[in-house]
């Protein structure tokens, strides 16, 4: 049993780029890449549906600041810096400072 073919993933636009030329048949790629012809025809697709997403602006995201969260952070925060207090009076004698 043969397992399958991992492809990497800067050889698939090339190949579908290559697709989408059209100056060679999805059988003439497939027989000079060593890959069958629906592969092409999948990776076409797929980088036909994701271009628009290379061009596509996002703005700057609102950020949702969650009350309850900052509460719990500042509440740890807290704790910490408690802990942190009580273990530096407590090395003081072994640091010699």
């Amino acid at each position: 049993m043969s397992k399958r073919k991992q492809h990497a993933p800067d050889f698939k636009p090339k190949a579908a780029l290559d697709a989408l030329k059209g100056e060679e048949t999805a059988a003439e790629l497939a027989s000079r890449f060593g890959v069958l012809p629906t592969m092409f025809h999948q990776w076409k697709r797929a980088l036909l549906e994701g271009a628009s997403s290379v061009f596509k602006r996002e703005g700057r995201k609102n950020l949702e600041i969650n009350e309850e969260q900052v509460k719990e952070f500042h509440t740890k925060i807290g704790e910490l810096a408690v802990a942190n207090s009580f273990l530096e009076r407590k090395l003081k004698p072994w640091s010699g400072k």
